[in-house]
């Protein structure tokens, strides 16, 4: 604790204490933003705030999960996502598990099977290129399509703001991943023909 003497001069202590924790708890950050909000005569909204403030545990429960170094980058980002998909429907009100939370954890295994599938198929053919390319744009379309159902299911309340901007940003990272899977695969068709 630092304090003031009478001479005005400040008596800075030698040697810190040990401090075990989050140095700023959510408490901590609403209460300042309250403060910044009121010193510029702005409206505060606490609930919103500590939406925002608070940590995504779930984001940081898939971050740490092992995955094999073997797979391709995409089908690294869509267990990632899928996983992280998991772990936010489970909590997830009743009325929505039927209608959301199925379609949106189907549409994930869905592309990563088709991602597998497609993986596991050698460009030796005509016939099995097209069928890898048909398997990469299935994948495509179901990235998309859960894309579209996420943002309902946020706009209806199933899922928080921060999971939905979350979900988006690792959509995207799958789609140009698969994408750029797509044409690499043409430019190595192309030289090899």
């Amino acid at each position: 604790m630092l304090q003031v003497s009478r001479d005005s001069n400040l008596k800075i202590p030698k040697k810190l204490e040990d401090f075990n924790g989050a140095e700023n708890s959510i408490e901590d950050k609403v209460a300042v933003k309250q403060a910044i909000a009121t010193a510029e005569n702005k409206r505060f909204n606490k609930k919103e705030i500590e939406e925002s403030v608070e940590n995504d545990n779930e984001l940081e429960q898939v971050n740490k999960l092992p995955f094999n170094a073997n797979d391709l980058m995409v089908i690294t980002v869509v267990k990632k996502l899928a996983a992280y998909i998991i772990a936010v429907t489970e909590k997830s009100p009743k009325k929505f598990r039927g209608v959301f939370v199925n379609r949106m954890q189907n549409y994930c295994l869905d592309t990563l099977e088709c991602l597998l599938e497609a993986n596991f198929i050698r460009m030796d053919a005509v016939e099995k290129k097209t069928k890898r390319e048909e398997l990469q744009k299935e994948a495509i379309v179901k990235l998309k399509l859960l894309g579209y159902v996420s943002m309902v299911a946020e706009n209806s309340g199933c899922i928080l703001k921060k999971q939905y901007k979350q979900i988006s940003i690792q959509l995207s990272e799958a789609i140009n991943l698969t994408v750029a899977w797509k044409k690499s695969d043409d430019e190595r068709w192309k030289k090899r023909s």
